[in-house]
């Protein structure tokens, strides 16, 4: 623990996957923007690019609050598995997987600094409360009206 109350070095380390998984999802969402080919290309297309866009933000919060902590920020990615699946479910299901990874990650760093940091904390409220909303967009897409 540091004069924060937070084990930093743990902290720093999930915000490390954590700004390696983003950057993995800048990729895999630029990739599945391009794979997108049918009559519904257009809207899929650009909601894919917000998704893209939306990982380097919270890539770059990532590795600003690592810098803040005083530590190095990753100059890794998170895996990047090409499943050659381009149907758009396909991509949604792997969406999916992705958007629950960090999930997994922000809830993991809430836990590390709950009721210790309250800037860490805010942080990893808000983007657990992002990711729950990606995750519902992303099922409702997959679902068929009436289920």
């Amino acid at each position: 623990m540091n004069d924060t109350g937070i084990d930093k070095n743990a902290v720093v380390a999930l915000l490390n996957k954590i700004l390696e998984t983003e950057l993995a999802g800048v990729v895999r969402y630029t990739h599945y923007a391009f794979m997108i080919f049918g009559y519904g290309r257009i809207p899929i297309v650009s909601w894919l690019r917000e998704q893209a866009t939306e990982s380097l933000t919270h890539a770059n919060e990532a590795g600003e609050l690592i810098t803040h902590l005083g530590s190095h920020p990753s100059l890794g990615i998170g895996p990047l598995l090409e499943t050659h699946r381009h149907d758009v479910g396909d991509i949604l299901r792997e969406s999916l997987d992705h958007e629950r990874l960090s999930l997994s990650a922000y809830t993991q760093l809430l836990e590390l600094v709950n009721g210790r940091n309250v800037l860490l904390e805010e942080y990893a409220r808000r983007l657990i409360a992002q990711e729950e909303m990606h995750i519902g967009e992303v099922r409702k897409m997959l679902g068929k009206p009436g289920e």
